[in-house]
């Protein structure tokens, strides 16, 4: 296989590296929702909550269900890649980080019973769901497939395809 298509693969495990010793250093350093850390006073705290719902809590309690979910997703993003991500020039990009991300939060569905959460970020009294580092690799996987599918609809747009 070569290095090419190999990236995918790269990104994930890098991910999965980077999420897991995050989170082993997480689970070694703080007490269960008991003890914070402020990193940037008014903005980021470091913690250790045991998430077992999806984001933001959603279908918590609800592991097995989860579990299942995240090895269709895995299994769909792989086998329809192509249709998936068609012509995005960063789509194995876009995969490593969907791929991971997911992995990462798998592992500890299946080994912690829950996933665990440690990026705390607030402004005032508002709070934003605590997350990791597979979540934000989720996300940015996410987000830079739908800038991707924006920009070529403004494109299109642009050239009187539409």
């Amino acid at each position: 296989m070569t290095l090419r298509r190999m990236r995918p693969v790269l990104v994930a495990g890098v991910v999965v590296a980077l999420d897991q010793a995050t989170k082993w250093l997480v689970r070694r350093t703080f007490l269960l929702e008991d003890t914070s850390l402020t990193v940037v006073p008014g903005l980021l705290n470091l913690c250790y909550i045991c998430n077992t719902g999806a984001a933001w809590g959603m279908l918590s309690g609800w592991q097995s269900f989860l579990i299942v979910f995240s090895l269709v997703a895995m299994v769909l993003l792989v086998w329809r890649r192509h249709v998936l991500l068609g012509n995005l020039p960063w789509r194995w990009l876009v995969l490593g980080l969907l791929l991971g991300g997911i992995c990462g939060n798998l592992i500890d569905r299946i080994w912690l019973g829950c996933v665990v959460d440690f990026l705390d970020f607030y402004w005032g009294r508002s709070h934003f769901p605590a997350f990791n580092v597979a979540d934000a690799s989720i996300c940015i996987g996410v987000g830079l497939f739908l800038l991707w599918q924006w920009r070529e609809e403004w494109r299109l747009k642009r050239a009187g395809g539409r």
